[in-house]
């Protein structure tokens, strides 16, 4: 039975391999720290942080998250550390709360590695404090004990890591603080909350249909990297994670999105093994469109899943269906990979536990006891992993069925560039919900690709990253150079094939010229607002023009004078694409950059960066808020996207255009022959 801790009450440990779970409700940054006798860190060596999640005997979270789970071997701590101190605390300059009062209590909970309850604790009676030593393992004549803490610190991480002896606890903060912050840089953005009121149908990927409440959680998984863990039972949806479960969107697109109470989850064995029937990994907010209450759904017959449809998902209109039904592919996929890899993990613990009982016995290893013991282990492990690559095989199998009959459906704006309803574009009346601008997918399946959809207006910029750092590519500098300028073609095409006519403007940076030849599509159609701008001169002119018009239109909205604006002033969306930066920029430039990429999206200036950050290492870390404030996209697939609700790593994939099509120069044409009749 779980012991139910209280502020200062202790409780032996049985096993000295642990996990410890934290659900926060909100993204916080989980990490560990090591302790003499005394409590008293002796160096940066001895904390366990999202810039350095590992040491010996320890592992926790790379980043900030509503969920956690730290791995814990308490017989690799080194000997002269007796304390291990569990650590939360609230990401610093990411838009979120900044005390936990904001938040509900946070709930830490240690388990064997099988899920075993040993102690829980739920921290309560925090107001001020954004930093909160949570729980700690110490050691006391030779066993392990844990004690609740629930000491807070209003001064955040410095002053928590300061009050344990650390040196340069300031300095340690400040890298704990980049590294969460260049975490949620990478997270998948997600939709927006859903209705929680919605007491509809929903079809499980097996095709049973399932009454769904607006509240009902199933069980969720780790959702910080390392990760992939299990669903545990029980469950809250809170961002990026809940208790556990799934969110997608990182504060809208940086680690937030809303929360969903909890719900009794369905049975599992630890690691997501089923303990009865067929699991179902449909995400729990994800929905399907209502069956009429006088006529259920017929069932598929025995054997048989249901057949997918387009846009069996809620939502006024078509689109809306359709983006709310590519999110739910996305986080099925994202659950029932999750389920899998939990369960491999189970198994090859369960394995090893298993093995090394048979060896702990003397009397094993004499004969063929030993070998005996060694290959039931070997055989239980392979079962409990084929039965884990069974289901997951059978789910993968229901959305690729489900992606087949979608993606023929998507609109313009959803669809890849090989879809036959580009054929029959037209300027549309209507700015689209969403904008697609590549692919994802796993390892498990990569023929399983879901569309990556961002809302729109954009809230945030682009970065295509034209630099050397990218896994899994061996294509040269330049080449990579080239295929960054011509993806940040093919979105900014998307982007004005998405707008009515004359409602979205494009500048472009090109200082020194290196992206002439692909920048011609945009240049010879004449969908440019002018010429791209080069030189010092050049780049000058833009910005000031640009910073102008978000200057003058802050003032119209915090005047309440919008009719007040300029006759002359370009009221349609804005983007500026920049390449090969920083050349041509000195620092009042940069400057500009920086905020126009802050203030820019709220008012309609929107950022395309076509840039290596190494290039721009002479400013320093003067730069990074910039590189945080956009969205890294690659030129090349890369797995750089982060997953915050179960700490996937996604592949992402640019959309690549057919070979020896010309869909782009016309969609390009199209567009501007709109704006030259009146959006005819």
């Amino acid at each position: 039975m779980t012991a139910e801790l209280v502020r200062g009450q202790n409780h032996p440990l049985p096993g000295t391999r642990l996990e410890i779970r934290v659900s926060a409700g909100k993204p916080v940054v989980a990490g560990a720290t090591l302790g003499d006798e005394r409590g008293r860190i002796h160096g940066v060596a001895w904390v366990a942080h999202p810039g350095s999640p590992t040491l010996p005997g320890l592992e926790v979270s790379q980043q900030a998250a509503a969920d956690h789970r730290l791995a814990v071997d308490l017989d690799a701590v080194p000997d002269t550390a007796h304390r291990v101190s569990v650590l939360l605390a609230l990401p610093v300059g990411i838009g979120g709360p900044v005390s936990f009062s904001a938040l509900a209590a946070p709930f830490v909970a240690v388990t064997g590695l099988d899920g075993t309850g040993i102690a829980s604790y739920t921290i309560t009676d925090l107001g001020a404090e954004s930093a909160v030593v949570a729980l700690e393992l110490y050691r006391r004549q030779g066993a392990w004990k844990v004690r609740a803490v629930g000491q807070g610190y209003a001064g955040g991480l410095a002053e928590m890591l300061t009050d344990q002896g650390l040196p340069g606890a300031a300095e340690l903060a400040g890298t704990i603080d980049e590294a969460v912050a260049q975490g949620l840089a990478r997270s998948v953005a997600a939709p927006p909350p859903r209705p929680a009121d919605d007491t509809r149908v929903r079809t499980a990927p097996q095709g049973r249909t399932v009454p769904q409440g607006g509240q009902g959680v199933p069980s969720g998984g780790q959702v910080a990297p390392p990760g992939g863990q299990a669903p545990s039972q029980g469950g809250q949806l809170n961002p990026p994670g809940g208790q556990p479960g799934h969110t997608g969107r990182a504060d809208q697109d940086q680690g937030g999105a809303a929360s969903t109470s909890p719900s009794p989850a369905p049975l599992q064995q630890p690691g997501g093994v089923p303990t009865g029937g067929p699991v179902d990994y449909t995400h729990p907010r994800r929905r399907t469109t209502a069956a009429p209450p006088a006529a259920p759904p017929t069932p598929p017959p025995p054997g048989q899943a249901a057949q997918p449809v387009a846009g069996d998902a809620t939502g006024w209109s078509m689109d809306e269906r359709l983006y709310n039904q590519v999110w739910g592919m996305f986080e099925d996929l994202a659950r029932t990979t999750a389920a899998y890899r939990s369960a491999v993990d189970f198994a090859d613990s369960r394995r090893e536990q298993e093995i090394d009982k048979a060896l702990s016995d003397p009397r094993g290893r004499i004969g063929g006891a030993g070998d005996a013991a060694r290959d039931a282990a070997r055989a239980k492990h392979a079962d409990l992993v084929g039965q884990a690559r069974a289901t997951l095989d059978r789910d993968l199998a229901q959305l690729a069925a489900e992606a087949d009959v979608v993606e023929p459906a998507l609109p313009p704006a959803f669809a890849a560039w090989s879809s036959p309803v580009w054929h029959a574009y037209r300027a549309p009346m209507e700015i689209p919900m969403a904008l697609r601008l590549g692919d994802l997918h796993l390892p498990e399946r990569i023929d399983l690709r879901i569309p990556m959809l961002v809302r729109l207006p954009l809230e945030r910029g682009l970065w295509i990253d034209s630099g050397k750092a990218l896994t899994n590519t061996f294509t040269d500098s330049a080449e990579l150079r080239r295929l960054a300028v011509d993806a940040a073609v093919t979105h900014t095409a998307r982007l004005l094939a998405a707008y009515p006519a004359g409602e979205f403007t494009v500048h472009v940076i090109d200082a020194a010229g290196s992206g002439a030849g692909a920048f011609a599509p945009l240049v010879t159609s004449g969908v440019l607002a002018g010429p791209p701008a080069a030189g010092a001169e050049g780049v000058s002119a833009v910005l000031a023009g640009l910073t102008q018009r978000v200057d003058l239109v802050q003032m119209a909205i915090r005047g309440g004078a919008a009719d007040a604006l300029p006759p002359d002033l370009d009221t349609a969306e804005q983007l500026l694409i920049v390449n090969d930066f920083p050349h041509g920029f000195d620092d009042r430039a940069v400057t500009q950059l920086r905020y126009l990429a802050d203030e820019g999206p709220a008012v309609g200036v929107h950022l395309m960066m076509v840039a290596d950050r190494e290039d721009a290492a002479e400013y320093g870390p003067l730069l990074d808020p910039l590189w945080r404030a956009l969205l890294r996209l690659t030129p090349v697939p890369d797995d750089h996207l982060a997953d915050p609700w179960v700490g996937h790593t996604w592949t992402y994939e640019p959309p690549p255009i057919p070979a020896g099509s010309r869909i782009l120069e016309r969609i390009l044409d199209q567009v501007a022959t709109a704006r030259r009749n009146g959006g005819r």
